[in-house]
């Protein structure tokens, strides 16, 4: 029987070991702990609670407000509490579900004294409230007032603004993110952040919009428990305790103001919490830094209000020694922060000084330097410079490390090293670029304002100077930096001065890519291919083709800015063509064959087809009889007359076409594709020339018209 009853006793200890284990388990997992959290909430709206748990929950209560208030004050971005509504909506059923057991207490024990419901209650009763419940009734309807008309009303407000706005201007800031993917400023999984990051800001909005209902329901809710409690609670003194009129509203009217007080403080530390996030939108710091720096950063505007508080305190029956303190100290702040801002203004001349004199110091090059030519240059104004050693953003520098980086991503083409000078000959906010010693593009920019174009061609309606576009000669406007926000809300797209420059840079490197390959260029691309294709080299040069022929087509293949990256390809392309022809152009058109893939996809629009107007036969004809010469070596010798009738028919076709929207890849025969390209280039440079056999047989295509 003993050894009956020690294994009973040591199997209850091993299952009362296993459940605790498990449920100690349970509640490391965070999700079970905050459903347990919540389903005890809820079980507080049910069952009574005792005074002292109550006194317990109410002290946790302000203690998570307070919390909730230092964690909104000290985040510096609004996104960093993503999950401030969910957080609203847990306090607002704490702070409910408390007073429903608190006007249990109060109901039911008020007669016992002001105690009755709890020592926290009694403790806001007589402290708060002084003993006179008249002063905690005015307290508690201030504080309902501030918390509900003023702070919840307010940030209520700017939630709806913010994520209204919000929503607007988010296809401005997805395009503005796809513009720096395309220029190669940023990489894709730094496009997919910002992407994300557009997404949690607008759906942050849109909850802190809802979610400001809660504060103000939870204002409502506390005066109508306040109103229930008051007039049930003398009822119930008067009816069943036995307590006077005078008694009755005494001892319930001071429970019910201290529950409306102690349950009120936390609401408004939330509301205030969420004033926070709402109005730092735009403050990417914590909230002492950002108003320290912006309120203490100007010593005039202090000096000038403790000159005001000087003469207030000298207007008679004004109180002198407050006004003259505050005076005072603003005065002597003052006065520090400005020989602060000149101290560190004069440290930073200094440095200045001193790397200009290392660099004035530098050894002179030698003259033999003057002779050689940049490939690419860019000279700036001396009000240009600015944009090279920007502090606030990406330096222009920077930026075009990132358009090297591109160009050789995307079209197989290294770009030479860009030569960046100071030109005091230019207008001082005019740059200018050259290649090879060649003027190709300039601009005026204004280094501290913002360009803005509407990408629907429809006139700018902000207040700024009205420009044209340097790179397209598209309608703009210079604005200033504070109508950032209204022009991306508008819809229209807001460029920088070096993405300005940088736009511009890479439309001229791209028209002048064929002029910047060079021999030597041609050569390193062939080194730098892999081992496995090293052999394919061999067999094509110099046997079949020189480095020179090579460098000819590929120069061919980028003046019409079909990529060379893929150049293996591009290489069996050629030794092909050399096995029937030694002819530069055919060999070029035969490559164009075996990039018929890469030039479908680069000419598909986002519909899913490639959009053709096709040469009619005649057209077709009339160029085939219009070649002259022998073999291989033809020349296109067309009729003046017919070749301007041909430029009209041309130019209305797609100036038909660009009107409804449709940007159309012109389609030709194979043998009359190049010469029909040397025509238009001459006046649409834009526009692409296919031949049949450039169509990738998976590609779809659409017809759209005929010349």
């Amino acid at each position: 029987m003993a050894d009956g009853a020690a294994g009973t006793g040591v199997n209850a200890a091993n299952a009362a070991n296993d459940l605790w284990l498990r449920v100690r388990g349970a509640l490391r997992r965070g999700d079970v702990a905050l459903a347990l959290a919540v389903m005890g909430i809820l079980v507080i709206l049910i069952l009574p609670m005792p005074a002292w748990l109550l006194d317990v929950g109410l002290s946790l209560s302000i203690t998570f407000a307070v919390l909730v208030l230092m964690v909104s004050i000290f985040i510096e971005k609004p996104l960093q509490f993503s999950s401030f509504p969910t957080v609203l909506l847990i306090a607002t059923l704490v702070r409910l579900s408390l007073n429903m057991a608190s006007t249990r207490l109060i109901l039911g024990h008020g007669n016992e004294g002001v105690t009755g419901a709890g020592h926290v209650i009694a403790a806001f009763a007589s402290f708060v409230m002084s003993g006179n419940f008249v002063i905690g009734i005015i307290a508690f309807v201030i504080l309902l007032i501030v918390n509900f008309v003023v702070i919840t009303k307010g940030s209520g407000r700017i939630a709806e603004v913010a994520a209204r706005f919000t929503l607007d201007g988010l296809p401005g800031k997805q395009m503005a993110i796809d513009a720096d993917l395309s220029a190669g400023l940023i990489d894709e999984a730094q496009a997919k952040k910002r992407r994300a990051d557009l997404e949690a800001e607008s759906q942050f909005f849109g909850a802190m919009d809802g979610a400001s209902k809660f504060v103000r329901g939870d204002a409502i809710a506390g005066l109508m428990i306040v109103f229930v409690n008051v007039i049930g609670g003398m009822i119930i003194g008067m009816a069943q305790g036995g307590l006077s009129f005078s008694e009755a509203a005494d001892i319930y009217t001071k429970l019910t103001v201290g529950d409306g007080l102690v349950t009120q403080v936390p609401s408004l530390l939330i509301s205030v919490a969420a004033g926070m996030l709402v109005t730092k939108a735009g403050v990417q710091d914590t909230v002492d830094r950002a108003l320290f720096q912006q309120l203490g950063g100007y010593p005039r505007a202090i000096g000038t209000a403790g000159a005001l508080m000087g003469l207030l305190a000298l207007v008679p029956n004004m109180p002198f020694v407050p006004f003259a303190l505050v005076s005072v100290g603003m005065g002597a702040a003052a006065y520090l922060i400005d020989n602060y801002q000149r101290s560190h203004a004069d440290r930073a001349s200094k440095e200045d000084a001193d790397k200009s004199r290392q660099q004035a110091a530098a050894a002179e090059e030698p003259i033999s330097t003057a002779l050689r030519i940049d490939h690419v240059r860019l000279e700036l104004g001396y009000g240009l410079l600015q944009l090279i050693n920007n502090p606030k953003g990406l330096k222009l520098t920077d930026q075009i490390k990132a358009l090297r980086r591109a160009l050789a991503s995307e079209m197989g083409f290294v770009m030479p090293s860009v030569r960046i000078q100071d030109n005091m000959q230019l207008p001082a906010n005019t740059y200018v670029i050259h290649i090879k010693e060649v003027e190709s593009g300039r601009g005026d920019l204004r280094p501290q304002m913002l360009l803005v174009m509407d990408p629907r061609g429809e006139e700018l309606t902000l207040p700024g100077e009205k420009t044209r576009e340097p790179t397209f000669g598209l309608p703009a406007m210079w604005v200033d930096g504070t109508h950032r926000e209204e022009a991306l809300f508008r819809g229209y797209t807001v460029v920088d001065p070096p993405t300005v420059v940088t736009t511009h840079l890479t439309e001229v490197i791209k028209d002048n890519m064929s002029e910047l390959l060079s021999h030597a260029e041609t050569q390193k691309l062939l080194d730098e291919l892999d081992k496995e294709h090293q052999k394919l080299v061999a067999e094509l040069i110099p046997t079949q083709m020189t480095v020179g022929g090579l460098q000819r087509v590929l120069q061919n293949l980028l003046a019409e800015r079909i990529s060379i990256r893929d150049l293996p390809t591009i290489l069996e392309g050629v030794a092909e063509a050399c096995g029937h022809t030694r002819n530069v152009m055919m060999i070029t058109e035969h490559v164009r064959g075996r990039l018929a893939r890469q030039i479908s996809d680069a000419n598909t629009a986002p519909t899913g087809f490639i959009p053709l107007v096709s040469l009619s036969p005649d057209w077709e004809q009339a160029f085939a009889e219009s070649l002259i010469g022998p073999g291989e070596e033809k020349q296109l010798s067309m009729a003046p007359s017919r070749l301007q009738e041909f430029i009209s028919r041309v130019r209305q076709t797609f100036e038909r076409f660009a009107m409804q929207g449709e940007t159309p890849v012109l389609l030709t025969s194979p043998t009359v594709r190049p010469y029909v390209r040397s025509i238009i280039e001459r006046f649409r440079p834009a526009t692409v020339v296919m031949s049949q056999s450039e169509i990738h047989p998976k590609a779809k295509i659409k017809t759209l018209g005929q010349i």
